[in-house]
């Protein structure tokens, strides 16, 4: 298939696509391009995933069993790399961690895409949609995949489209935000532009896929950045005796200019906390460093070791030690009303606070268990003994189907990092 019916092929679905990768990036893309009448094939080396999607169950809240169920025509999931010869359209949506070192791990990029250059049809589209750092898709994607004998640009056409999947969020749907797509040369950049235009309202182009790849840690830069910069003017405003939150809310009566940003125990999940540092990393290449970045990341890690002080502070204030008092955790998920625990501050805070001798429990509506360390948690149903039991409730995760009014009504003493209780009483630290 050259260019032209390559073109003509997507534009009139007539073709098959494929997605590495079946996680909170993946299902949902999957699920997207299904849902538009194309053919899709799930491919993931987890054999239990690949059993459990194409039996229509879902290991993510954000997606129901019977939305899956409803595209069986169109989607299956594998976990035979040899399938890949059927699509003409090839995403890759696999992790990209840090090593504990603070460097890019692309071992998964680079391990899908050494079995995608085995595998993938000549003249096919491959789009990198994992987070990464300006010239991963030309500097490993490419050389990897060219190794098959074939040319990029000639043989095969490459892009970067970066995924902007926000978990729990119930005002944008997935196919409602647009899509930034930057391909390695001309050609590349139309047909990745075409094929997302075939399932989402909207699309971006950018001129290389290096600004593609900027463009997404750009974005989460900004995040990482903004939530510091609040986490440390909250950590000074308790210092003043000042209600943080009573400024925040005066600061967002003007009309312009301010965009709120709130504080918490720390950022979690796969990208604030973890995506800046991949540019981080690359600047020194061009001996550059980012020093906004790596004081922000400082911040968002001081995060949870603050949080413990506070309890701490708290605690004494009662005439008790962290050693052996009864500390329950409300909500382990990074984020409000998901059931993701990836990078969560939770894990570092309960790990804390063991450390320190405390008796530790939780209760997370969407996280049944947790693991801290080789100790697994698992979520005690919330009621009045276990609040009135606890020495002390740390609200870590502002959960909606939470009672805070009884909460609030029966606890000794609460931490408070989210305001989920607006109540300024003796026992509430917020």
């Amino acid at each position: 298939m050259i260019y032209g019916e390559l073109k003509n092929a997507i534009k009139r679905k007539r073709f098959t696509a494929a997605v590495v990768g079946l996680g909170y990036v993946g299902m949902p893309t999957s699920l997207a391009i299904a849902k538009a009448g194309i053919k899709v094939i799930g491919v993931d080396i987890s054999r239990a995933r690949v059993r459990e999607i194409n039996a229509g169950k879902s290991f993510i809240a954000d997606i129901s069993d019977s939305e899956i169920k409803s595209v069986r025509k169109y989607f299956r999931a594998t976990s035979d790399w040899n399938e890949l010869k059927r699509a003409q359209v090839i995403i890759i949506a696999v992790p990209t961690p840090l090593t504990k070192h603070k460097t890019p791990d692309t071992s998964f990029i680079e391990a899908a895409t050494k079995n995608i250059a085995k595998n993938f049809k000549k003249n096919a589209l491959v789009i990198l949609e994992s987070t990464t750092y300006p010239g991963t898709t030309e500097e490993i994607v490419k050389p990897i995949l060219e190794k098959s004998g074939c040319v990029a640009g000639k043989d095969f056409y490459l892009a970067f489209a970066p995924e902007r999947i926000d978990p729990g969020n119930k005002q944008f749907k997935f196919t409602d935000v647009p899509k930034v797509v930057g391909g390695i040369d001309q050609r590349s950049t139309e047909l990745a532009t075409i094929f997302y235009q075939t399932f989402l309202k909207s699309v971006h182009k950018v001129s290389s896929s290096s600004a593609a790849e900027m463009t997404k840690l750009y974005e989460n830069i900004f995040r990482l950045v903004n939530i510091s910069l609040v986490n440390e003017l909250k950590m000074v405003s308790d210092r003043m005796g000042i209600d943080f939150w009573e400024v925040i809310e005066a600061a967002k009566t003007k009309p312009y200019g301010f965009m709120p940003f709130y504080p918490g125990p720390g950022v979690g999940g796969h990208c604030i906390p973890l995506d800046p540092f991949y540019l981080s990393w690359k600047a020194r290449e061009f001996n550059f460093f980012t020093r906004f970045i790596d004081l922000a990341g400082e911040i968002n890690e001081l995060m949870p070791h603050y949080t413990v002080t506070r309890i701490i502070w708290a605690l004494n204030r009662i005439k008790k030690s962290v050693r052996g008092s009864k500390i329950l955790i409300l909500g382990v998920a990074y984020k409000k009303d998901i059931d993701d625990p990836r990078e969560s501050p939770a894990i570092p805070i309960i790990w804390d606070i063991l450390r320190k001798g405390g008796d530790v429990s939780y209760h997370d509506p969407h996280i049944p268990q947790l693991q801290v360390d080789d100790r697994i948690f698992y979520s005690k149903p919330l009621d009045k003994n276990l609040v009135k039991n606890a020495d002390c409730v740390v609200i870590l995760t502002d959960h909606a189907n939470v009672d805070y009014k009884m909460i609030e009504k029966e606890a000794k003493l609460v931490i408070d990092t989210r305001n989920a209780i607006k109540n300024r009483a003796p026992h509430i630290v917020s």
